[in-house]
This record gives C-alpha cells, structure tokens and sequence, in this order.
C-alpha cells in the first residue's frame, strides 16, 4: 500500500516542503513609495521558459514586484505607461538555475568539513552561486539549525544570495559513507535498525514533511562497508509514515535498484559502474523516483589537474577562492593527481557510465533533475559546476534545451515548487540574461550579463563577482 500512499500524498506535501521556504517567500515585496508594486518590462529578448518548449522570439516579459505578470510575444503585450522598460534586443533571458543537490557551508578554501559551517561562509557560498545564475540552492543534507536562520534571511531580502531549501541531517553508516567528519548533529550513523528508525523520527520532529539524505554505497569500493537493505529500507519506510521524502547517495545499480523498490524519493547521484538495463528503467518509471545524475563529480577528481584551456578564463577564475587557485596552479599538485595512475582512469570510466545511463534514462522518460554535489569538496566549484554540469549533459547527448530544462523547470518539480522555474505568469522572477543563444550552443549560457532575484536584478557578469 506504501506506493499508492505515496503517489496520492507526497505531491500535496511538497508545496510546504523544505524548511518552510513557500511560506516564507511571500514576506518579501518590492513596494514604491505610493505602496505599489514596481513594474519592469523587459523587452526584445529571446525568452527560454524552461518547460523545454522552443524559445520565444522577440519577446516581452512584464514584472510585477516579485513575480511575472506577463510573458508574450512584443506585439501582443500592453507594455503599462508607468513601466521601466530594459530593452535586452540580441539578449536571451532563461529562468535562474535550480540545483537539487549540493551543499553549504561544508568547504573553505582547500579544505572540508563541518568545521565550516559558519554563517559568513554560507553566506558567501550563497552570493556565489546567486552571481553564477543558480538562485535557488538545495543543500542536501549535512544541515545545522543555522540554515533555517539563513533561509528566511534570504527570503525576507536582509541577506543577499540564492534562495535555501534543504534536508535536515544526514543519515549514514558506521563503516560506510561518508567519509567526512560531521559537528553538531549533521550526521547520524545508527548501528541498527531500531536506531535508524529512532534517528528518522528525530529529524521528523525538527522538520516534518521534509527531505533526509541516506548515504547507502561505499565510494566505490573505497570504504570497509555500506548500509545494508534492511536498514535502509526501515529508514525509507519511517520517513513515509512521518510524510518525509528520501534522496540516496549512490554509485552501484544493484544498489539503486533495490533503492528504488524500496520506495527511495531521490536517486542523489547517478549510476556508475555498469549500464543501466530495461528492468531498472521500468522500476523507475513505475515508482515515479527521480534520478540527479551529478555527471562532474567524478570529473572534479581529475580535470583541474589536466588543466584544461577554460581553467584560464575569467569565468572560472572568479569562482575560485585564493587558497584553491594556488593549489590549482601548482604543478607538484597537479603531477600527483596525473601520476596516480588510478584515480583519473577510474573516474573517467565512472562519468563514461554516467553519460550513457543519463541519455537513456532521459530518452525512457525517466523523471531527471539537476544537481552537481557543489560544495561537497574543494573542487565542486559553487555556481561554476553547474554550468560544468550542462555542458556534459550535452555531451552526453542532451540537446541545449532538454539540459535547460532539467536545470530549471525540471528541478523545480522535483522540489515541488510551483513559484518558479519557469518563465510564467505567477512565477517568480528569477532569471538569467545573457548574451547570444543558449538553446544552441550551452556555452552561451556563460555569457551573463544580469542576474535577477525575486523582481530585481542583484547581479551583473559573473566577473564582478570575487569569491
């Protein structure tokens, strides 16, 4: 009966998901001084919706305090006499980014750890990735209480940055994942099944009708175990009874297929060592589990290292903190990671895996979000891994408007958000303009010349930004 509950009832929970987000947002307004709401046009731009649809051409969106009133064609749009009108002719405006999967306040320079969870350092994780275009931020997992403080700081507009959802802590195994030392509460490792089904109604109580992180594999290989299924299967079945959705960190198949039949929300990291085969395709559609494939995980291990031409570009120099430039720069760095012998061999093997199993699952129907894991390690750069992330969505086959609408409309569902990540009317205005078109080519995406952040704009080009 689990399966049939869960379809009726976990889409009516969304909408107050995550820490309270949806209740919260309304608080803020743009207001002039007669007690209005403002109204912006912007005008003469190519406009990507995020439904996955064809973009618009020559369009007209009108903004009303915080949200969309109107999208449309220019000469079918009543521009209002009191408008500020921004003319973006040649430009291409997109919803801002929606990330399901990364982390705050876990790294700092060259190092991680829950040491970090500091609130000028969220904070200014907060107003990278809102400068790189990803305004709405899910930290899965790892969470302290002062996330909930942040969050309806960011909504209420006294702290800028992108918008905060998130699960509670995080739920592993004594001598599995993670292999990270957690402070405060962040991370539970029960030692039986009475214990996991005790540590899901603790974080029920804190935060019912919210998201818990279980981390089931063993990083390939790289840890003495893994949370067998009669635990992790107490734990989905617990968090259900309390309206609690489940995202899992994954590597192996076997693994999200017995996930999945389980009854897990989220698969949290793709597939990565074997191709994935009808009967998992099947499963996942049958269950309705949503899969973040994460593809530049496994690449962060080795592709700083072989220093590719963008590392040179401003664009990816400005999402770089100092002390990680440095170790970046070093060639004694570098030769360690390339003269390895095991770790890039076995990373690309784990993204070839990854590639081809995020095509197939897509092309099945499979529902997809979109997430990188930033900010779970050094090297997981906020904001500039999720335009990483599109581009090898595209190189997995993806064209630029499906990897657009993962990224937006897509991940939206997935977070059962109804108040954006689409160009809409009643949507909120959180949007992208940047030059040229990237319904074409995805590099243009990197090309921002405006962020704009519930009816306003809060950033220019990610090169004004200093991390």
């Amino acid at each position: 009966m689990l399966q049939p509950l869960r379809r009726r009832v976990f889409p009516l929970l969304l909408g107050s998901l995550f820490l309270g987000a949806l209740a919260c947002q309304s608080s803020v307004r743009n207001v002039r001084a007669d007690g209005a709401s403002p109204v912006t046009v912007l005008r003469g731009a190519r406009v990507i919706d995020g439904s996955g649809g064809p973009p618009l051409e020559n369009a007209v969106i009108v903004i009303e305090g915080t949200n969309i009133r109107e999208v449309g064609p220019v000469d079918r749009v009543v521009v209002p006499a009191s408008a500020r009108v921004i003319e973006l002719e040649g430009k291409t405006v997109l919803p801002g980014l929606i990330s399901n999967h990364s982390h705050l306040g876990m790294t700092d320079g060259t190092s991680a750890g829950g040491q970090h969870y500091q609130r000028d350092n969220i904070a200014r994780q907060l107003r990278q990735f809102e400068a790189y275009g990803v305004t709405t931020v899910t930290s899965l997992g790892f969470n302290m209480p002062l996330l909930y403080e942040l969050q309806q700081e960011v909504e209420q507009g006294t702290l800028p940055g992108a918008s905060i959802l998130g699960a509670d802590g995080s739920i592993g195994h004594p001598s599995g994942a993670p292999p990270v030392k957690a402070v405060g509460g962040q991370l539970q490792r029960p030692g039986s099944v009475e214990e996991a089904r005790a540590a899901v109604r603790e974080v029920a109580s804190r935060r019912p009708k919210g998201l818990l992180k279980i981390w089931v594999d063993d990083f390939n290989g790289t840890l003495p175990g893994k949370m067998p299924p009669e635990m992790y299967t107490a734990i989905i079945d617990e968090a259900h009874r309390h309206g609690v959705r489940v995202a899992a960190h994954v590597h192996y198949l076997e693994d999200a297929r017995r996930l999945v039949a389980a009854g897990v929300d989220i698969l949290a990291h793709g597939v990565r060592d074997q191709e994935v085969d009808e009967s998992f395709v099947r499963a996942m559609k049958t269950h309705g589990t949503w899969y973040i494939p994460t593809l530049g995980l496994n690449e962060t291990f080795y592709i700083f290292a072989e220093r590719p031409e963008w590392m040179a570009e401003p664009f990816f120099r400005h999402a770089v903190q100092p002390a990680l430039a440095q170790q970046l720069d070093d060639p004694a760095w570098r030769a360690s990671v390339l003269q390895d012998g095991k770790t890039a061999p076995v990373n690309k093997r784990a993204l070839e895996f990854n590639l081809k199993n995020v095509k197939a699952l897509h092309d099945a129907g499979v529902r997809i979000g979109f997430g990188t894991d930033s900010g779970a390690t050094p090297l997981r750069i906020p904001g500039f891994a999720e335009h990483r992330e599109l581009k090898l969505l595209t190189q997995a086959g993806l064209t630029p408007l499906q990897a657009l609408h993962l990224a937006t409309g897509s991940a939206a569902e997935l977070l059962g958000l109804q108040d954006r990540g689409l160009i809409a009317p009643g949507r909120r205005a959180d949007l992208l303009v940047v030059q040229g078109d990237p319904s074409k080519d995805i590099a243009d995406l990197e090309r921002i010349e405006a962020v704009w952040h519930r009816g306003r704009q809060v950033s220019g080009a990610p090169t004004d930004f200093t991390p």
